[in-house]
């Protein structure tokens, strides 16, 4: 039986922290292979810092933020990214990905059908809705969608664990709520479906899709109990990456990943939306086969939640191999 669809996560997902020089330089990634990334995730590790993306179908150096205060449309920033390269990537000297001794972290995603992941641009319509393409011939699970050409703030993802009656806002802590910007409507195997109503006549939009693959990636929902032994959450891996949001409350999306913690227990953490850096205290085990909660609070133990997660390694290789927990 095929236990994963991928053996090695690291053709398609890595982590990869740094130390910024100030001046421009490459930054190569650590996995036993390659990966020329197509959507490159940033944050500062210092106490302010943003959360910048930056992705190959709108070019190097289109940066946009998730925290920028007064400026959320996408900005040309030469000295930000400055290209995407065999290995890794370059960055400029902008404080937000390069201020000369703050720390980084980065998630580099390929954009395949094969890992699940997909982005696309697109235009909202000047009234009504309408179904913007996507090539991943599975279902998306999680998209995650910003203007381009506008100031509007707001990031709107939709993720199976919230229906699709509901959406939740990645610059947000709000919890999930009905503002029909996916049409109320599941998205399909190659369709997700918009309205003007939810994101606003006639915005040059970005979407990153993301479909499930077992062994390597998933997109799901638990609910925490409060507890130092806390909540465990089966992903048939071993996690590298895992953020989660509360969805009954006001909690924001936190992120723990095996860049800045290699071993057990996981301590640092910060959130996608906020400009904090990193948070150091014990909070979750990555597991061989999913992850465990350690702590007792709301961020990510006391709620409802909704998560997604990426691979180091799958539970079960294809020729029925086990891996182990770290």
């Amino acid at each position: 039986m095929a236990y994963t669809t991928i053996d090695d996560s690291e053709l398609y997902f890595q982590v990869v922290t740094y130390t910024g020089s100030g001046s421009s330089h490459a930054i190569t990634l650590g996995g036993s292979v390659d990966l020329s990334p197509d959507l490159v995730i940033i944050k500062g590790r210092a106490a302010t810092s943003t959360t910048s993306f930056f992705d190959t179908v709108r070019g190097a150096t289109k940066q946009l933020a998730t925290s920028r205060i007064g400026a959320n449309a996408e900005g040309t920033v030469a000295e930000t990214l400055k290209s995407f390269d065999s290995d890794g990537f370059t960055v400029g000297t902008d404080g937000d990905v390069n201020y000369s001794g703050d720390g980084y972290v980065a998630w580099c995603f390929l954009e395949s059908a094969t890992p699940g992941f997909d982005i696309v641009t697109w235009t909202v319509p000047a009234s009504g809705s309408t179904t913007i393409s996507h090539s991943l011939s599975a279902v998306p699970k999680m998209i995650i969608s910003k203007s381009t050409d506008t100031g509007n703030t707001d990031w709107e993802t939709h993720h199976n664990a919230i229906g699709n009656a509901n959406t939740i806002q990645l610059n947000e802590t709000a919890a999930s709520g009905d503002n029909n910007a996916y049409n109320d409507t599941d998205p399909t195997s190659s369709v997700f479906s918009v309205t003007t109503a939810g994101f606003g006549a006639n915005r040059a939009m970005v979407s990153y899709v993301f479909a499930p693959k077992q062994g390597f990636s998933k997109f799901g929902e638990y609910t925490g109990n409060n507890s130092t032994d806390g909540t465990f959450v089966w992903t048939g891996f071993r996690p590298a990456f895992v953020m989660n949001k509360q969805t009954n409350g006001t909690e924001g999306w936190m992120i723990h990943d095996s860049g800045r913690d290699p071993t057990n227990p996981l301590g640092n953490h910060f959130t996608a939306q906020g400009t904090g850096g990193d948070s150091d205290r014990v909070s979750v085990d990555f597991l061989s086969n999913g992850f465990k909660w350690r702590v007792a609070n709301t961020d990510t133990n006391n709620g409802e939640y909704l998560y997604m997660a990426f691979a180091d390694a799958p539970f079960v290789n294809s020729e029925g191999v086990p891996n182990n927990a770290r």
